[in-house]
């Protein structure tokens, strides 16, 4: 007997009684990551799941992400504080 069917969430998913998800391909997109994309999966100190591209070196990891926390300190912040050196 089949099992009835549940109204799907968007940005949500079940885990299958094989362990398997189905991830949403919105945030497949947003990752970047398509048809192919080989991920590493950790678990981070908050239990959480992360899904990396396995075929990126940490070298283009860090060029991806270099400059994304611009405006998090507040104008001059740095020269201020090597002014207290």
């Amino acid at each position: 007997m089949a099992r009835p069917r549940t109204r799907r969430e968007p940005g949500r998913t079940t885990v299958s009684s094989k362990n398997q998800v189905t991830i949403p391909v919105a945030a497949l997109r947003k990752a970047g990551f398509g048809p192919g994309t080989r991920l590493d999966v950790t678990v981070n100190e908050l239990n959480e799941l992360v899904l990396t591209n396995a075929d990126e070196t940490p070298l283009e990891r860090f060029e991806r992400l270099a400059g994304s926390l611009t405006g998090m300190y507040p104008p001059n912040w740095l020269e201020e504080l090597r002014e207290e050196w």
